[in-house]
């Protein structure tokens, strides 16, 4: 009980943060981050509820609803909406393709004969909009976030009712023998296939995000030179676009004595480590969430746990400013706990020059 209400606590407040940074900034990736993290918050509590005193259906309901369902795509879409000005189009891209091809693998592991046409048709949905955002992102056009967005929302509308409405057999609720957890076993396949793709393309998203912003963030050292440019020739742009995996990787590495050597002196953008514990924070969740699904169950709630701490750690270490937190009650320690870590750190943990605010 002590994990999962650990972690509600630790999601509600980012997301209260979020929402209350969105309301002066009106950046609306805050806004998207901020449901991400309200739906993550909302999951964890009916685990804590249900520790305590039981799963019921509505709980159950609601649980998938959050946690299956809305936590990864709208943590993802938060991303995309920061992102939409660059290249990572092609990157979501690639997450979408990937979330279409994992629906169909598991559609072939469940025994509902509508399980395969359902998985075509939500993977087609995925693939042609991966295609439109690759099309966009090409032409230099920042609406390929809008049309990525659009995708997460439409999902997300559609499995609230089905969520709501859909019979469940008695007790209205199933959950792991092992560690408690609840499992999707009494929902329909078209429920449960929502979750592959939203989940696998939003957590690709908000991880290779974060990576993607590190590298932005980070002192360069380009050993292996690479093009996105739209206007050079296609096979060009498609060679640039195969070897920028490689490129990036080989770049990141040998940059990584540069990054280091600028977090000593105090110059290091406070973005890097702050959208480093994002990437962690993502991945460590999707990590233990796997092994649970093979059998590993000791680490389920701890992953979630883990994640929720470093979302919340890398919110708050990309923070310039601790007057920047006003919420009631909660924002003045959270200034002095800022202010002594900051005042206690070594220089290189400042986090460098500061940046404009802009959202």
């Amino acid at each position: 009980m002590i994990a999962p209400a650990l972690t509600a606590a630790l999601a509600a407040l980012f997301a209260l943060l979020l929402f209350e940074q969105y309301a002066r900034r009106r950046g609306p990736y805050q806004l998207a981050w901020g449901l991400g993290a309200s739906a993550f918050a909302i999951a964890a509590a009916t685990e804590a509820i249900a520790a305590a005193s039981g799963w019921s259906e509505a709980l159950y309901r609601t649980w998938y609803l959050g946690g299956a369902v809305w936590t990864a795509g709208w943590l993802g879409a938060g991303t995309l909406l920061l992102l939409a000005r660059t290249r990572f189009g092609y990157w979501y891209a690639f997450s979408l393709a990937i979330a279409g091809l994992v629906t169909i693998l598991v559609s072939r592991r469940l025994e509902d004969p509508s399980a395969g046409p359902i998985a075509l048709a939500y993977s087609l949905a995925a693939w042609i909009t991966a295609a439109i955002v690759a099309w966009r992102c090409y032409l230099g056009d920042a609406r390929w976030s809008r049309t990525a967005i659009t995708l997460t929302a439409l999902l997300s509308v559609a499995a609230a009712p089905l969520v709501a409405f859909t019979p469940l057999a008695a007790p209205g609720y199933a959950v792991d023998p092992t560690t408690g957890a609840p499992v999707a076993l009494l929902l329909p396949a078209a429920l449960r296939l929502l979750t592959p793709l939203l989940n696998v393309s939003g957590a690709l998203a908000l991880l290779i995000g974060a990576l993607f912003s590190v590298y932005v963030y980070m002192p360069k050292r380009r050993v292996l030179p690479y093009s996105s440019d739209p206007t050079q020739r296609g096979d060009e742009l498609l060679f640039n676009l195969a070897i920028a995996p490689i490129a990036i990787v080989v770049n990141f590495v040998r940059s990584l004595p540069d990054t280091a050597r600028a977090w000593r002196v105090g110059t290091l953008n406070r973005r890097v480590p702050a959208t480093a514990l994002i990437a962690i924070g993502a991945f460590a969740p999707s990590i233990t969430d796997s092994l649970n699904r093979v059998g590993s169950t000791e680490w389920y709630q701890g992953g979630k746990l883990i994640g929720a701490a470093l979302l919340l750690a890398g919110f708050l270490v990309s923070v310039e400013d601790p007057d920047e937190l006003r919420l009631p009650l909660i924002g003045a320690p959270l200034r002095v706990l800022l202010r002594v870590l900051r005042g206690a750190a070594p220089s290189g943990a400042r986090g460098g020059p500061r940046r404009s605010r802009r959202g």
